[in-house]
Protein backbone atom coordinates (compact mmCIF):
# COMPACT_ATOMS: atom_id res chain seq x y z
CA UNK A 1 0.00 0.00 0.00
CA UNK A 2 2.71 1.99 1.21
CA UNK A 3 4.58 1.54 -2.21
CA UNK A 4 1.05 2.51 -4.31
CA UNK A 5 1.28 5.72 -2.50
CA UNK A 6 5.01 6.37 -3.15
CA UNK A 7 3.91 5.99 -7.04
CA UNK A 8 0.42 7.93 -7.14
CA UNK A 9 2.71 10.76 -5.54
CA UNK A 10 5.39 10.31 -7.98
CA UNK A 11 3.00 10.62 -11.31
CA UNK A 12 1.15 13.59 -9.57
CA UNK A 13 4.55 15.36 -9.44
CA UNK A 14 5.09 14.71 -12.61
CA UNK A 15 1.96 15.47 -14.24
CA UNK A 16 1.81 18.54 -12.20
CA UNK A 17 0.06 21.86 -14.47
CA UNK A 18 -0.77 19.13 -17.44
CA UNK A 19 -4.88 18.02 -18.21
CA UNK A 20 -4.48 15.16 -19.85
CA UNK A 21 -1.68 12.39 -19.98
CA UNK A 22 -1.09 9.78 -23.19
CA UNK A 23 0.84 6.40 -22.18
CA UNK A 24 2.52 5.34 -25.13
CA UNK A 25 4.18 2.01 -25.88
CA UNK A 26 5.99 1.33 -29.35
CA UNK A 27 5.63 -2.62 -30.86
CA UNK A 28 8.82 -3.70 -33.29
CA UNK A 29 8.13 -4.77 -36.70
CA UNK A 30 8.18 -8.43 -35.76
CA UNK A 31 5.40 -7.86 -33.47
CA UNK A 32 3.08 -6.08 -35.77
CA UNK A 33 1.44 -8.44 -38.00
CA UNK A 34 0.11 -10.37 -34.78
CA UNK A 35 -0.58 -7.19 -33.14
CA UNK A 36 -2.90 -5.65 -35.92
CA UNK A 37 -4.83 -8.87 -35.70
CA UNK A 38 -5.12 -9.35 -32.07
CA UNK A 39 -7.01 -5.49 -32.08
CA UNK A 40 -9.05 -6.76 -35.24
CA UNK A 41 -7.19 -4.20 -37.31
CA UNK A 42 -6.38 -4.07 -40.93
CA UNK A 43 -4.38 -1.81 -43.09
CA UNK A 44 -7.22 -0.52 -45.21
CA UNK A 45 -9.72 0.54 -42.05
CA UNK A 46 -9.89 3.72 -40.73
CA UNK A 47 -7.71 7.13 -42.31
CA UNK A 48 -4.34 6.87 -43.87
CA UNK A 49 -2.04 10.05 -43.58
CA UNK A 50 1.13 11.12 -44.90
CA UNK A 51 3.94 12.79 -42.53
CA UNK A 52 6.38 15.16 -43.38
CA UNK A 53 8.92 16.87 -40.74
CA UNK A 54 10.78 19.89 -40.85
CA UNK A 55 14.35 19.59 -39.24
CA UNK A 56 18.15 20.77 -40.53
CA UNK A 57 20.33 17.77 -41.97
CA UNK A 58 22.00 17.41 -38.59
CA UNK A 59 18.33 17.49 -36.63
CA UNK A 60 19.47 20.60 -34.40
CA UNK A 61 15.37 21.56 -33.75
CA UNK A 62 15.49 17.69 -32.23
CA UNK A 63 18.49 18.02 -30.25
CA UNK A 64 16.85 21.49 -28.78
CA UNK A 65 13.36 19.85 -28.05
CA UNK A 66 11.30 21.32 -31.02
CA UNK A 67 9.48 19.35 -33.41
CA UNK A 68 8.19 20.88 -37.09
CA UNK A 69 5.52 18.59 -38.84
CA UNK A 70 2.84 18.67 -41.43
CA UNK A 71 0.27 16.22 -41.65
CA UNK A 72 -1.81 15.43 -45.05
CA UNK A 73 -4.93 13.28 -44.41
CA UNK A 74 -6.48 11.75 -47.48
CA UNK A 75 -9.91 12.89 -47.40
CA UNK A 76 -9.57 14.85 -44.36
CA UNK A 77 -8.18 17.96 -43.02
CA UNK A 78 -4.16 18.59 -43.21
CA UNK A 79 -2.49 20.57 -40.15
CA UNK A 80 1.03 21.96 -38.67
CA UNK A 81 2.12 21.57 -35.72
CA UNK A 82 5.15 23.01 -33.54
CA UNK A 83 6.00 20.70 -30.76
CA UNK A 84 7.88 21.65 -27.44
CA UNK A 85 9.15 19.01 -25.01
CA UNK A 86 10.17 19.03 -22.00
CA UNK A 87 7.86 21.94 -20.74
CA UNK A 88 7.00 23.24 -17.55
CA UNK A 89 2.97 24.51 -17.62
CA UNK A 90 3.58 26.38 -15.32
CA UNK A 91 5.71 28.99 -17.51
CA UNK A 92 2.97 28.72 -20.67
CA UNK A 93 1.47 31.91 -20.83
CA UNK A 94 -2.49 31.82 -20.79
CA UNK A 95 -2.93 33.76 -24.20
CA UNK A 96 -1.35 30.16 -25.90
CA UNK A 97 -4.21 28.40 -24.24
CA UNK A 98 -6.81 30.19 -26.25
CA UNK A 99 -6.28 28.54 -29.26
CA UNK A 100 -8.41 25.44 -30.23
CA UNK A 101 -5.60 23.41 -30.72
CA UNK A 102 -3.11 24.10 -28.36
CA UNK A 103 -2.45 21.87 -25.52
CA UNK A 104 -0.31 20.82 -22.72
CA UNK A 105 0.09 16.81 -22.10
CA UNK A 106 2.84 14.50 -20.73
CA UNK A 107 4.09 11.66 -22.67
CA UNK A 108 4.46 8.56 -20.73
CA UNK A 109 6.32 5.42 -20.93
CA UNK A 110 7.82 2.81 -19.34
CA UNK A 111 10.85 5.18 -19.16
CA UNK A 112 8.66 8.27 -17.28
CA UNK A 113 6.84 11.14 -17.74
CA UNK A 114 7.88 14.67 -20.26
CA UNK A 115 5.41 17.27 -20.55
CA UNK A 116 5.12 18.92 -23.95
CA UNK A 117 3.17 21.58 -25.13
CA UNK A 118 1.89 21.03 -28.76
CA UNK A 119 0.64 24.71 -30.99
CA UNK A 120 -1.61 22.68 -34.03
CA UNK A 121 -2.64 24.93 -37.23
CA UNK A 122 -5.30 24.43 -39.97
CA UNK A 123 -3.36 24.20 -43.80
CA UNK A 124 -5.53 24.48 -47.15
CA UNK A 125 -5.40 21.59 -49.33
CA UNK A 126 -2.59 20.89 -51.50
CA UNK A 127 -0.16 22.98 -49.84
CA UNK A 128 1.75 20.44 -48.04
CA UNK A 129 2.52 18.84 -51.68
CA UNK A 130 3.73 22.20 -52.95
CA UNK A 131 5.83 22.54 -49.97
CA UNK A 132 7.31 18.95 -49.95
CA UNK A 133 7.98 19.55 -53.89
CA UNK A 134 10.18 22.61 -53.32
CA UNK A 135 7.75 24.98 -55.13
CA UNK A 136 6.63 26.44 -51.73
CA UNK A 137 8.83 27.77 -49.21
CA UNK A 138 8.72 25.57 -45.95
CA UNK A 139 7.82 28.58 -43.78
CA UNK A 140 4.91 29.07 -45.85
CA UNK A 141 3.02 26.25 -43.56
CA UNK A 142 3.79 27.84 -40.55
CA UNK A 143 1.62 30.90 -39.01
CA UNK A 144 3.19 34.17 -37.37
CA UNK A 145 1.40 32.60 -34.49
CA UNK A 146 3.46 29.63 -34.07
CA UNK A 147 6.47 31.30 -34.72
CA UNK A 148 5.93 33.16 -31.84
CA UNK A 149 5.11 30.78 -29.89
CA UNK A 150 8.39 28.92 -30.22
CA UNK A 151 10.14 32.47 -29.70
CA UNK A 152 8.52 32.90 -26.18
CA UNK A 153 8.82 29.54 -25.25
CA UNK A 154 12.27 28.29 -26.47
CA UNK A 155 13.67 31.24 -27.06
CA UNK A 156 14.38 30.78 -30.89
CA UNK A 157 13.95 32.16 -34.03
CA UNK A 158 13.93 29.12 -36.61
CA UNK A 159 15.76 29.95 -39.65
CA UNK A 160 13.69 28.00 -42.07
CA UNK A 161 15.88 28.07 -45.07
CA UNK A 162 18.42 25.54 -43.07
CA UNK A 163 15.26 23.38 -42.67
CA UNK A 164 14.66 20.40 -45.49
CA UNK A 165 11.84 18.05 -45.92
CA UNK A 166 12.45 14.93 -44.16
CA UNK A 167 9.54 12.34 -44.87
CA UNK A 168 6.78 11.79 -46.17
CA UNK A 169 6.09 8.38 -44.16
CA UNK A 170 2.71 6.71 -45.13
CA UNK A 171 0.84 6.05 -41.64
CA UNK A 172 -2.49 4.48 -40.69
CA UNK A 173 -4.45 5.41 -37.46
CA UNK A 174 -6.99 3.35 -35.38
CA UNK A 175 -9.17 4.32 -32.54
CA UNK A 176 -10.74 1.47 -31.02
CA UNK A 177 -12.10 -0.09 -27.96
CA UNK A 178 -11.26 -3.47 -26.11
CA UNK A 179 -13.30 -5.26 -23.13
CA UNK A 180 -9.80 -5.98 -21.27
CA UNK A 181 -8.75 -1.87 -21.29
CA UNK A 182 -11.10 0.65 -19.72
CA UNK A 183 -9.65 3.49 -22.07
CA UNK A 184 -10.46 3.97 -25.75
CA UNK A 185 -6.82 2.63 -27.51
CA UNK A 186 -5.64 4.60 -30.42
CA UNK A 187 -3.19 2.98 -32.75
CA UNK A 188 -0.78 4.15 -35.23
CA UNK A 189 1.25 2.08 -37.85
CA UNK A 190 4.09 4.48 -39.40
CA UNK A 191 6.64 2.97 -42.33
CA UNK A 192 9.37 4.64 -43.75
CA UNK A 193 10.88 4.52 -47.42
CA UNK A 194 13.39 1.73 -46.75
CA UNK A 195 9.83 -0.65 -45.86
CA UNK A 196 10.36 -0.64 -41.88
CA UNK A 197 7.62 0.07 -40.01
CA UNK A 198 7.07 0.86 -36.22
CA UNK A 199 3.48 0.86 -34.32
CA UNK A 200 2.38 2.81 -31.77
CA UNK A 201 -0.37 2.25 -29.70
CA UNK A 202 -1.41 5.12 -26.65
CA UNK A 203 -4.56 5.69 -24.77
CA UNK A 204 -5.02 9.29 -23.04
CA UNK A 205 -6.78 9.66 -19.35
CA UNK A 206 -8.08 12.39 -17.13
CA UNK A 207 -4.33 13.46 -14.81
CA UNK A 208 -6.40 12.38 -12.14
CA UNK A 209 -6.41 8.66 -13.47
CA UNK A 210 -2.56 8.99 -14.72
CA UNK A 211 -0.84 6.23 -12.02
CA UNK A 212 -3.81 3.84 -12.63
CA UNK A 213 -3.68 4.58 -16.49
CA UNK A 214 0.10 3.85 -16.73
CA UNK A 215 0.36 0.62 -14.64
CA UNK A 216 -3.15 -0.45 -15.97
CA UNK A 217 -2.66 0.07 -20.05
CA UNK A 218 1.31 -1.53 -19.34
CA UNK A 219 -0.49 -4.73 -17.81
CA UNK A 220 -3.40 -4.73 -20.50
CA UNK A 221 -0.37 -5.02 -23.21
CA UNK A 222 1.18 -7.58 -21.65
CA UNK A 223 -1.76 -9.87 -20.84
CA UNK A 224 -2.96 -9.41 -25.07
CA UNK A 225 0.99 -10.56 -25.85
CA UNK A 226 2.18 -7.51 -27.15
CA UNK A 227 6.09 -7.33 -27.04
CA UNK A 228 7.04 -3.62 -26.63
CA UNK A 229 10.07 -2.55 -27.95
CA UNK A 230 12.87 -2.40 -25.32
CA UNK A 231 14.33 0.83 -26.34
CA UNK A 232 10.96 2.44 -26.40
CA UNK A 233 12.01 4.41 -28.99
CA UNK A 234 9.48 7.70 -30.07
CA UNK A 235 7.86 7.43 -33.70
CA UNK A 236 9.61 10.85 -34.31
CA UNK A 237 13.39 10.29 -33.49
CA UNK A 238 12.60 6.88 -35.28
CA UNK A 239 11.99 8.53 -38.52
CA UNK A 240 14.11 11.41 -38.30
CA UNK A 241 17.23 9.73 -37.84
CA UNK A 242 16.44 7.56 -40.75
CA UNK A 243 15.69 10.55 -43.08
CA UNK A 244 18.51 12.82 -42.13
CA UNK A 245 20.31 9.70 -42.62
CA UNK A 246 19.63 9.30 -46.36
CA UNK A 247 19.67 13.29 -47.13
CA UNK A 248 23.71 12.90 -45.78
CA UNK A 249 24.03 10.03 -48.19
CA UNK A 250 22.63 11.70 -50.93
CA UNK A 251 24.83 15.36 -50.56
CA UNK A 252 27.52 15.98 -52.71
CA UNK A 253 31.15 15.37 -51.98
CA UNK A 254 32.92 18.47 -51.37
CA UNK A 255 35.91 17.91 -54.25
CA UNK A 256 39.37 18.01 -52.02
CA UNK A 257 41.57 21.06 -51.97
CA UNK A 258 44.01 21.36 -53.72
CA UNK A 259 47.49 22.59 -51.65
CA UNK A 260 48.96 25.36 -52.67
CA UNK A 261 52.43 25.17 -54.56
CA UNK A 262 55.33 25.15 -53.26
CA UNK A 263 57.81 27.71 -53.47
CA UNK A 264 61.22 25.79 -55.60
CA UNK A 265 63.52 25.17 -52.43
CA UNK A 266 67.32 27.27 -52.35
CA UNK A 267 69.72 25.39 -54.29
CA UNK A 268 71.97 23.83 -51.80
CA UNK A 269 75.11 25.51 -51.19
CA UNK A 270 77.53 22.67 -52.74
CA UNK A 271 75.00 23.22 -56.22
CA UNK A 272 75.42 26.86 -56.19
CA UNK A 273 79.03 26.72 -56.16
CA UNK A 274 79.75 25.06 -59.92
CA UNK A 275 76.64 24.98 -62.60
CA UNK A 276 77.09 21.64 -64.85
CA UNK A 277 79.65 22.16 -67.25
CA UNK A 278 81.60 23.53 -65.22
CA UNK A 279 80.42 27.05 -65.48
CA UNK A 280 80.44 29.57 -62.66
CA UNK A 281 76.58 29.34 -60.66
CA UNK A 282 74.89 32.61 -60.17
CA UNK A 283 76.12 32.96 -57.04
CA UNK A 284 79.93 33.03 -57.95
CA UNK A 285 78.78 35.49 -61.24
CA UNK A 286 77.57 37.96 -58.94
CA UNK A 287 81.37 38.39 -57.25
CA UNK A 288 83.54 40.84 -58.90
CA UNK A 289 86.40 38.99 -60.90
CA UNK A 290 89.98 40.32 -59.33
CA UNK A 291 91.13 43.02 -60.70
CA UNK A 292 94.21 42.61 -63.35
CA UNK A 293 97.03 45.19 -62.09
CA UNK A 294 97.30 48.20 -64.32
CA UNK A 295 100.99 48.67 -64.19
CA UNK A 296 102.88 51.16 -66.24
CA UNK A 297 105.07 50.22 -68.45
CA UNK A 298 108.06 52.41 -67.90
CA UNK A 299 108.95 54.40 -71.31
CA UNK A 300 112.13 52.91 -73.39
CA UNK A 301 115.09 54.70 -72.57
CA UNK A 302 115.87 57.64 -75.35
CA UNK A 303 119.03 56.21 -77.58
CA UNK A 304 121.99 58.57 -76.07
CA UNK A 305 123.20 60.20 -79.52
Amino acid sequence: MKKSATARGRVARATAGVEAIEIKATIPDRQIRMALKRFGLDRYNDEQRYIYFFDTPGLDLLRAGIITRARRVVGGAHDCTVKLRPVEPADVASKWRKYRDFKIEADASEKGVVKSASFSMPVAGGFIKRVAAGTKPIAAIFTKEQEAFLMTMARRRIDFPKLAVLGPLTAQRWEFEDPACPWPITAELWKRADGDQLLEVSIKAPVVQAAAAIGGFMAFLAEVGAERDNEQQTKTRWALEFYAGKLARRAPRKAPRKSPRKAPRKASRKASRKAPGGTSSTRGATRKAPQKSRKRARPASRARG
